[in-house]
Parts: C-alpha cells; sequence; structure tokens
C-alpha cells in the first residue's frame, strides 16, 4: 500500500521537478543573466521611445597607456562574451568601453522601429560623448563590423585603427538571398528547439569549440522563450536580420581610412539568410575568409589574419586572438 502511495505521489511531483529544473526564464533586457563587469545605462530615444543603451566602462588593470578600445558585438550574443578579450586589453593598460546596441543584450527590445546600423553609429556617438572619450581604437565582431565600419567612415578623427573580426558584411547578400517578411522570420526562429540552435551555431560558424562551450548562449535563448516578452524580442531580432541583408557597407570598405585588420576564421562559412537561398546560390557565399583577402587589396590600409577556427576566434583562440589585437593596437603607439 505504501510503494503504491508513492509511486502515485511521484507521479504527481516528477512532471513538477521536471519543469523546475529547467533555467529560469530571462527577461529581454537579460535582467536575470549576469555580465563580468558592471553594466550602466545612457538614455535614449528611438521613435518616440524612451530607451536605455546598456554598456560597460572597464578602467585598465595594467598601467594606462591613456587609450580606449571600444568593442561591438555580433548579433547572436550579448556584450558580456567579450570577458576574455576585455581581461587582455584591460591588463595591456586600455580602458575598455563594450556597449549592447539598442534591441540588443541588456539594452532596450523595440518591435516597431527598424534597426538601422547608421542609428547605432549615432548612439555609440552619444555613449562616447557622454563618457568624454574623443578617439577609441575598434573591435568590431560579425554584424558589429555593419557599426564598426560605418563609425570609421562616420568619425575619422574618433577612429584609431580598426580591427574587423569575422566580419559579416564582405558580401551583399541581396544577390543571393530574397527578401524575407519580419513574420517569417519571427515563425522560423520561433520554431527552432535548442538542439536546432545549437545545431547551427556549431555548423554554420565553424566552430572548433566543444558543443557544451555553447550551452550557456543556448540557455540563454531558451530563457529568453518563456519571458512573457519574447514575442516583442523575437520581432525586435528578427529586424536584425533585415538590416544586414538590406543595408550593406562592402561599397564603402575602400572610403575606410583608419588602418585595418582582418582577422578571419579558415572554417567560418557565415552566411546570413542563407536558409533561404536557392540551391544553386547557396555554396556562392559565405566564404568570409577568402572574401577578405579578396577584399583586403581594394582598401587604403588592410591587412588579413587568418585562423584555423570558426566565427568566434576569441573563444576558440583566445591567446592568438588577443596577440594579434594587441600587437595590431601597439603598431598605433
Amino acid at each position: 500500500m505504501k510503494t503504491a502511495l508513492v509511486a502515485a505521489v511521484l507521479a504527481l511531483l516528477l512532471p513538477v521537478m521536471a519543469k523546475a529544473a529547467q533555467p529560469p526564464a530571462v527577461g529581454v533586457a537579460l535582467e536575470n543573466y549576469a555580465y563580468p563587469h558592471p553594466v550602466a545605462f545612457l538614455p535614449l530615444e528611438h521613435g518616440g521611445h524612451a530607451v536605455r543603451m546598456a554598456y560597460m566602462d572597464v578602467a585598465p588593470t595594467g598601467p594606462a597607456n591613456g587609450r580606449t578600445v571600444l568593442l561591438l558585438h555580433g548579433r547572436n550574443f550579448p556584450a558580456g562574451y567579450w570577458a576574455p578579450t576585455i581581461e587582455a586589453l584591460t591588463g595591456a593598460g586600455y580602458r575598455v568601453v563594450a556597449p549592447d546596441q539598442i534591441h540588443f543584450g541588456k539594452s532596450s527590445k523595440l518591435d516597431d522601429v527598424p534597426v538601422r546600423f547608421d542609428r547605432m553609429v549615432e548612439d555609440t556617438a552619444a555613449l562616447l560623448d557622454r563618457l568624454k572619450i574623443d578617439r577609441v581604437d575598434v573591435v568590431a565582431h560579425s554584424m558589429g563590423n555593419h557599426v564598426g565600419v560605418r563609425w570609421a567612415l562616420a568619425h575619422p578623427d574618433r577612429t584609431g585603427r580598426l580591427v574587423m573580426y569575422g566580419p559579416v558584411g564582405l558580401e551583399d547578400y541581396r544577390l543571393y538571398t530574397p527578401s524575407t517578411p519580419l513574420e517569417t522570420l519571427v515563425a522560423d526562429d520561433e520554431a527552432k528547439g535548442p538542439d536546432a540552435y545549437l545545431n547551427e551555431l556549431m555548423t554554420s560558424y565553424g566552430l572548433t569549440l566543444p558543443r557544451q562551450a555553447m550551452a550557456p548562449f543556448v540557455e540563454l535563448r531558451e530563457g529568453l522563450k518563456r519571458s512573457g516578452e519574447w514575442p516583442r524580442y523575437a520581432r525586435s531580432f528578427a529586424a536584425s536580420a533585415v538590416a544586414i541583408r538590406d543595408q550593406p557597407y562592402l561599397q564603402d570598405l575602400p572610403k575606410v581610412a583608419a588602418p585595418v585588420l582582418i582577422l578571419a576564421g579558415e572554417r567560418d562559412g557565415t552566411a546570413p539568410g542563407k536558409g533561404y537561398a536557392k540551391p544553386e546560390d547557396k555554396p556562392r557565399f559565405g566564404h568570409v575568409l577568402a572574401r577578405a583577402q579578396a577584399l583586403a587589396p581594394t582598401m587604403k590600409n588592410a591587412r588579413v589574419e587568418a585562423f584555423d577556427a570558426g566565427h568566434l576566434l576569441h573563444l576558440e583562440r583566445t591567446e592568438r586572438f588577443n596577440a594579434a589585437v594587441l600587437a595590431f593596437l601597439g603598431e598605433g603607439r
């Protein structure tokens, strides 16, 4: 009788326990997600909305050299993923500013205002003005290069050196991918479970990291999906995919005056929108290193360094990545 009673109680409790074992819901401003350094906010206005831009402003831990590095994140990752890069830069004497652009990370999310990379440049200028920083060296990753290149063009007098790392945007994706309705992008992302998302990261990015290294980012996404504000987040996130396709910077690369170092992985096959491309077009784009090597000679002062890795060099090859960035920045002393 007791055995039957215990079995009955367990049958009732196990579903509750399973739900409790799930990672907790995460607010769309990542309220329950820790960053490696304190986060502050810059009040802004976007499309009639009061918003806040989150950022980390980290002081040098080594002897200060009087220079500041601006870190510009990619699309799938919040600014907190820069932790090992921040440690290396601050240890070498640099002040580091790492913002989350509006629509990303701990910053405000908007689902009725389009993503505009020119506006991200304006927001970044407002942030640096608030911090009284006149000039920065820039390290941009993935989508962040849409901001980094535009920053260097809009503010050549405030730009020292530019590291274009794993750059998205070295191709005009409009040539290979159709214009996809925002609602389709949202629905497809919603249908993507944790295993599918992890597989997408590992394969499209050509990562050499173990799968478990990506688990925190997958869990973060699953936590966001359990938030009541997930629909707003999903539309905001999808809008950035539209911007990447429709706002190319490729044509402006020869105008960049700052010295440029392009860091690219031999395995990096990042190709935004590839899932919507025609079968015959899919092999034609997403060759990040080859595109970097072809474009560097057309720029005023650019060179390429190749890595035996994928799209997340600062996590896959941390020591070599840090060494390459520090050596390049050091040339500007």
